[in-house]
């Protein structure tokens, strides 16, 4: 195996004898140039693995020399050594395509990460398609997912940060996981968390971690996310969600490549790479003052976006058959068939929550459908799903411990401003429609002594319906 080369650009002696010491003990051989002149005398006479440059050069800026590379030597990955602070510069050379940046003072451990990662992109560039992400797929044949399967394997080759644009549904994660499947990070972890899901109080100690004794609770030192990212990538999902304290807090994170742990008096060197989406419109978020404009800038070097599934309806039918063929492995038994009524109303379908209501629609189908066909009515497109009232949720499914209060009047009527339904505090709507869901279903099973046949005709449903609820449930 030959051994890797690398370019040294800058037009300090000391820099260039610190990066050529310090990649020559990682059995590198180095090429160093003063300025770019002699850097592009150095591309024409060797073969490079990496380059590494500086911003400031007496005939010129390191700008042009990463635009020179993306145009002239594509599968060069290059890195840019800025001013520390100067985070500008960074994202400029982010967006003419720079493989990433090294701030000065060069921290060592980071520029070995970086010329670890850097170094794997070559090997990558060998990789056909998706055949390094076995775990995830971006299905369908039309221009429009072609042309973004064309964009995330360019783009998994940078360690730029990624904002991944598009409607709820449409498969932003899919995105995420192939990007970093597809990359030099695809044997570290991928990361994903939803920023709404996190308390706000809890927030900084999930994100950065905490020693033991930092606040009521904390019996040991926990790791944060960015840590357990580490060599991977950190996916934040409904990034608009972050209140604009913590927003403040992984600016820095990001700028620095560091984080404090809550309690800590130092810092941990993160190694990540940070990928964001929301459904919201970020440019909005900022304008309504919700959304640090700062962070926006950091968060969106380069965008994706995640066309919705009205915008490829020719990639439906391969959709769909992936989904049937998944839920028949899931649940059992055989593929259903899919009557022709039911393709023309699914093609006539606007599908506001895209792919994920595409799945959720074919799920019910799959369990309501007889004799192997899914039917039009099956489907239950323009079906509306009517909330129980208050007075039979209460009297049927009493989600209260057994040890709590009876209600003052119970026989007495709800009023009629007391109609309306409220969620527990600290309940999702999908948490509390669950808990109902299965309430029943316990009742129903423990009525009949545990007969499924029975107990999915007290319920009203399908014995299949009912194997697939407890398999949702995880009540099996």
């Amino acid at each position: 195996m030959s051994t890797k080369r690398t370019l040294i650009v800058d037009d300090e002696p000391d820099i260039r004898e610190l990066l050529e010491i310090t990649l020559g003990r990682m059995n590198l051989e180095t090429v160093a140039a003063a300025d770019l002149g002699q850097a592009y005398n150095s591309l024409k006479e060797h073969e490079f693995d990496l380059c590494l440059t500086d911003m400031h050069l007496p005939d010129g800026n390191g700008l042009e020399l990463v635009e020179h590379i993306n145009q002239h030597h594509p599968d060069l990955p290059v890195a840019m050594i800025t001013a520390f602070g100067s985070m500008d510069t960074a994202i400029s050379a982010l967006k003419a395509g720079a493989f990433d940046f090294l701030q000065k003072p060069i921290d060592l451990d980071q520029l070995r990460s970086l010329v670890d990662s850097a170094l794997k992109v070559a090997d990558l560039n060998h990789q056909p398609g998706e055949a390094a992400a076995p775990g995830a797929k971006l299905l369908g044949s039309s221009a429009a997912i072609e042309g973004l399967r064309t964009q995330i394997k360019k783009l998994s080759r940078s360690q730029a940060p990624i904002y991944i644009s598009g409607e709820s549904g449409s498969g932003k994660e899919v995105a995420a996981r192939l990007i970093h499947a597809m990359g030099p990070r695809h044997g570290g972890p991928f990361i994903p968390v939803n920023c709404g899901a996190i308390p706000t109080e809890l927030m900084e100690s999930e994100f950065f971690g905490h020693v033991k004794g930092s606040f009521t609770g904390a019996v040991s030192d926990k790791q944060g996310l960015f840590q357990a990212a580490a060599g991977g990538t950190l996916f934040l999902d409904e990034v608009a969600d972050l209140p604009l304290s913590m927003q403040v807090k992984l600016l820095r994170a990001i700028q620095e490549k560091a984080v404090r742990p809550v309690g800590s008096q130092s810092e941990d060197v993160t190694d990540i790479r940070i990928l964001s989406a929301t459904h919201k419109d970020l440019v909005e978020e900022v304008a309504a003052g919700d959304f640090r404009q700062d962070l926006y800038y950091r968060l969106n070097v380069i965008e994706l976006r995640i066309p919705a599934l009205r915008e490829h309806p020719e990639d439906l039918s391969e959709l769909s058959d992936a989904i049937l063929n998944r839920l028949a492995r899931d649940y059992g038994g055989e593929v259903p068939k899919v009557a022709e009524a039911a393709k023309s109303a699914l093609l006539d379908y606007a599908f506001p929550g895209n792919i994920r209501e595409l799945e959720n629609i074919l799920e019910r189908a799959f369990t309501l459908c007889e004799d192997g066909t899914i039917e039009l009515a099956d489907l239950q497109l323009n079906a509306q799903q009517p909330l129980p009232v208050a007075p039979q949720v209460h009297e049927a499914v009493p989600l209260a411990s057994e040890g709590a209060a009876e209600p003052a009047e119970e026989s007495e009527p709800l009023a009629e401003t007391d109609n309306l339904l409220t969620l527990p505090t600290g309940t999702s709507l999908e948490e509390y429609l669950e808990s109902i869901e299965r309430t029943l279903i316990t009742q129903a099973l423990d009525k009949t002594r545990w007969n499924k046949t029975a107990a999915a005709k007290e319920l009203g449903i399908t014995f299949r319906a009912l194997r697939y609820k407890l398999k949702k449930l995880d009540m099996e």
